[in-house]
């Protein structure tokens, strides 16, 4: 209505009205009627530009920050904290470094190297297309660091791989007197959880709970069912998140649900999917993960059963795919992918790779594969999904020594996670996949999650 009134008067294109339009639509998530505000407004200015690019990267509209940022470095020969930090998380979450790397290069150019939360957004935007080193440069050169740098720090070294940087850097935190935020502890939680520390991570989670500053999320208590559930500890995860006050949240069951996918354990993982089913009958990735569950244990009843129920309810699973960026275009794969213009050469480099994978000790982990078929046609399912096409892709594209990054919009299979440490070693490259939970950095054979 008081839109509908500034256009009435006319004030629609001044720019302080159209500012507060952008803010308000951007606010209730309605990016669309953001969009037609900024266009109304007959000078935007910096701030105008600032609050689209923003409305756009906290709304899912990544690629179309992208865009307007580069159209207001046209007008605009600098530019603000905000319209860079932003633009950063935009690049964080497409994972496409090039463009990252240009907005770096602004960054320097209109001096705000300095700014806290430039180098905060750098250092996400490096960790999330999987440069490290990169990230942790930014970190090391920053005059002063805060809790929010740190924060974005110990989350990089976490998801990396790097769980006893990211602790340590934490225990240094707390001598130079800085206080820890929740972000802080949903950090080292998942350092631990993702290196076995189960003591540790107790340890830390009791630290939340009595710090009265704090009070705990379900990311935390989430954090804890994964710790438990990782260490094989499912009786415990579930105990503990019965006790917890979330355990009305098919969230944190799901957690659980995945821990026992891992371990193959049908009996807690039968309680944990009835809970999500209870509580949000209508998520696919629960029936995915107990068909899931269930194919790993050759119970193939119980897996048609189940993909018979998301047909009946019209559930589809979220499709798998991996990407690459190689010279600033990014090449998308899905399993068996018959599309891509150089599917032969693609094809012909796993067909070579395979003997050699063998040879060198790799086994195809045929539980992996969830359909009842023969071997023979379950190996080749394996060779075929998505990351190992952008992998070979990756190896076919670009000249040693240069690291092959991949994307994943889901979780990793346990195949695809073995497949790589004997390709890194073959083809001596490093190989570096982001998946949904974290990074795995390959390098000779080994992986830095430790195969945990």
């Amino acid at each position: 209505q008081l839109h509908a009134h500034s256009i009435k008067i006319g004030l629609d294109s001044n720019v302080s009205v159209g500012n507060a339009l952008l803010d308000l639509y951007s606010k209730c998530g309605s990016v669309d009627d953001a969009s037609r505000a900024f266009q109304c407004i007959d000078v935007p200015n910096s701030i105008s530009w600032a609050a689209i690019i923003s409305a756009f990267v906290h709304n899912g509209g990544e690629e179309s920050a992208v865009l307007y940022f580069s159209e207001m470095h046209r007008i605009f020969k600098n530019f603000d904290e905000f319209s860079c930090s932003s633009v950063l998380k935009a690049s964080a979450s497409c994972a496409v470094l090039e463009q990252g790397k240009q907005i770096h290069v602004h960054v320097v150019k209109s001096g705000l190297e300095s700014s806290l939360y430039v180098g905060s957004a750098l250092i996400d935007m490096y960790s999330k297309c999987g440069r490290l080193e990169d990230a942790y440069r930014v970190f090391k050169i920053m005059p002063e660091k805060n809790v929010v740098s740190l924060n974005s720090m110990i989350m990089c070294f976490a998801q990396h791989g790097h769980s006893e940087q990211a602790l340590y850097l934490f225990e240094e935190m707390q001598k130079l007197g800085i206080l820890p935020t929740s972000i802080t502890f949903i950090g080292v939680l998942f350092a631990c959880s993702h290196a076995g520390l189960v003591e540790k991570g107790r340890e830390y989670f009791d630290m939340v709970v009595s710090n009265h500053r704090i009070s705990p999320t379900i990311e935390h208590y989430t954090c804890v069912v994964d710790l438990l559930g990782r260490a094989g500890l499912l009786n415990e995860a579930e105990i503990f998140l019965k006790n917890s006050p979330f355990a009305f949240e098919a969230l944190i069951w799901r957690s659980l649900l995945s821990a026992c996918r891992l371990h193959k354990d049908t009996v807690v993982g039968s309680r944990a999917a009835d809970h999500c089913l209870l509580l949000d009958p209508c998520e696919p990735s629960t029936y995915v993960l107990l068909s899931n569950m269930y194919a790993s244990r050759d119970r193939w009843d119980d897996v048609t059963r189940i993909r018979a129920s998301m047909k009946e309810m019209d559930l589809e699973k979220e499709p798998g795919c991996s990407w690459i960026e190689v010279r600033d275009k990014v090449h998308i794969f899905v399993v068996d992918d018959k599309f891509h213009p150089l599917k032969e050469e693609i094809y012909d480099k796993l067909d070579m790779l395979m003997p050699q994978m063998k040879m060198a000790g790799y086994i195809p982990d045929l539980s992996f594969v969830l359909h009842d078929v023969d071997d023979e046609s379950k190996e080749q399912c394996l060779l075929h999904h998505s990351e190992k096409l952008a992998i070979a892709f990756g190896l076919i594209s670009t000249a040693h020594p240069v690291p092959v990054r991949i994307f994943k919009n889901l979780r990793v299979c346990g195949d695809c996670h073995a497949a790589p440490k004997y390709i890194s070693r073959i083809a001596a490259r490093e190989i570096i996949i982001r998946d949904t939970n974290r990074f795995h950095h390959f390098i000779d054979g080994i992986c830095s999650c430790g195969d945990y």
